[in-house]
């Protein structure tokens, strides 16, 4: 892959620690390809009752996804992304958040991620994407 160069993404939504509304979510790299965080939603992220809303699944999956590239200091957005709800998600539960590289052709990297939950890696989603490099 091509290294780019990239700005500091500390107001992320998703990962930035100078957010004071964002998720808050620290991503590693266990290997070059695949990217890994955990998240645990509380009340402010919930869509009906006490279960989380779809909109903050999606926004840390995509992310996970960003940072397979981010963390390699390689410059991409999503292009597109597609998701698939398996299991709801409830307030209180911690998932794992896994990304990695399928295949990359010319300026488009497509990545895949899954979230599951922590306890008993249940899954509750999983995606599809495609990134552009800039």
């Amino acid at each position: 892959m091509t290294e780019m160069i990239f700005e500091d993404a500390t107001k992320c939504f998703a990962c930035g620690p100078d957010n004071p509304i964002g998720l808050k979510i620290s991503f590693n790299l266990d290997d070059e390809n695949h990217c890994f965080g955990y998240f645990e939603a509380n009340n402010n992220h919930v869509g009906y009752e006490d279960t989380v809303h779809g909109g903050i699944i999606f926004t840390a999956l995509d992310d996970v996804m960003a940072n397979v590239l981010y963390l390699n200091k390689i410059k991409a957005l999503t292009a597109k992304c597609e998701i698939r709800y398996r299991n709801p998600l409830r307030v209180g539960q911690k998932i794992k958040l896994t990304g990695w590289i399928v295949s990359q052709k010319k300026r488009l990297i497509t990545l895949k991620a899954d979230a599951r939950l922590n306890c008993d890696n249940k899954i509750i989603a999983e995606c599809d994407a495609k990134f552009m490099l800039v």
